[in-house]
């Protein structure tokens, strides 16, 4: 099948990656399928014009609809799936049985349709929260293959995915890859339990001061990185159920904060004493040797790129902030 035969369903594409991966499927000139429960192309909106979204295909499904889902990728000849689409930490909190009927019965339903239609390969994000707390593993960073130890639901949710994944390359030679990513930052992650230095980038850009209600020491990757490193994820099918940390240079919140107030040094930017409930670094090497593209932009250069977003969209009226609570 020659390149421009391929045809992408990213699920969850009304999500922060999710919008990021339509993006960059735009720009390479891909077939895109955007399946999501919601309808609201906020995040799109602000990287795809109403212009560039009409070249795109909308399919508004329920994840947990096995049989929309089937008839989706028959509809629509899907070559390739991103499978993006899950419920975020907090809301896990608040409501286990649906977070478990998104993210682990929505994950068997991508991985059963896949396999009913043929396809062999398909790309999908776990998360470091499969991990538990720093005191639970030896100094230095994080293997991918260290024991899970989840604290939250959304955790063990995501080793959940990883199983479902190993037992279809085991009974039906359905390859994965699989990303864990860590604190994911950029234009559209507005939610979830690491959302805080892109709202506070944000609050920087609208000349408002913002609180980071966490410190301590992790890696940030820049959503748009992530979505092209899943969309390679999907692109470079392998044998197995393979997984693989994103990783990056460790770096404090402080320091985020430091740089961005170096861009803007009228912007006042502070950071709480708490630290989440992971280790501060999870070892990439595996992925460095898998993948034939990385994608890492500086943290400096993606909060540069990100301030400028914010200020250009919030100086059309496109975005809007509200006063931190």
């Amino acid at each position: 099948m020659s390149q421009s035969e391929n045809r992408y369903l990213v699920t969850g594409a009304m999500g922060c990656l999710g919008a990021w991966t339509l993006y960059h499927l735009f720009h390479q000139g891909k077939y895109a399928v955007s399946f999501d429960l919601s309808a609201d192309r906020a995040r799109l909106n602000l990287l795809l014009s109403t212009r560039e979204q009409a070249a795109l295909t909308f399919v508004q499904g329920d994840l947990t609809a096995a049989d929309s889902l089937l008839e989706t990728l028959r509809t629509h000849r899907i070559t390739h799936i991103i499978h993006l689409a899950a419920l975020q930490v907090p809301f896990c909190r608040a409501s286990p049985v649906r977070g478990a009927q998104v993210n682990v019965v929505g994950t068997v339903n991508v991985f059963e349709a896949a396999r009913v239609a043929g396809i062999r390969h398909l790309a999908y994000a776990s998360s470091i929260a499969v991990y538990g707390p720093a005191g639970d593993y030896p100094p230095g960073p994080i293997r991918q293959d260290a024991p899970f130890a989840p604290r939250t639901l959304y955790g063990v949710y995501k080793v959940a995915d990883e199983g479902i994944a190993r037992v279809y390359w085991q009974d039906h030679q359905l390859s994965s890859t699989a990303l864990r990513p860590y604190t994911i930052y950029g234009v559209g992650r507005d939610q979830g339990l690491t959302a805080g230095p892109t709202q506070a980038i944000l609050a920087a850009a609208a000349g408002r001061p913002f609180h980071i209600s966490f410190g301590g020491v992790m890696q940030f990757q820049l959503a748009s990185d992530a979505a092209l490193q899943f969309i390679t994820a999907a692109e470079q099918a392998a044998p197995g159920a393979l997984v693989f940390n994103l990783g990056g240079p460790p770096t404090t919140v402080a320091a985020l904060a430091h740089m961005l107030q170096q861009l803007r040094p009228q912007a006042q930017v502070t950071v709480g004493e708490a630290h989440l409930p992971f280790p501060e670094a999870f070892d990439d090497t595996a992925l460095r040797q898998h993948a034939t593209t990385l994608y890492e932009t500086p943290l400096a250069d993606g909060i540069a790129q990100t301030l400028a977003h914010f200020e250009r969209h919030l100086s059309t009226g496109l975005l809007h902030v509200q006063s931190q609570e």
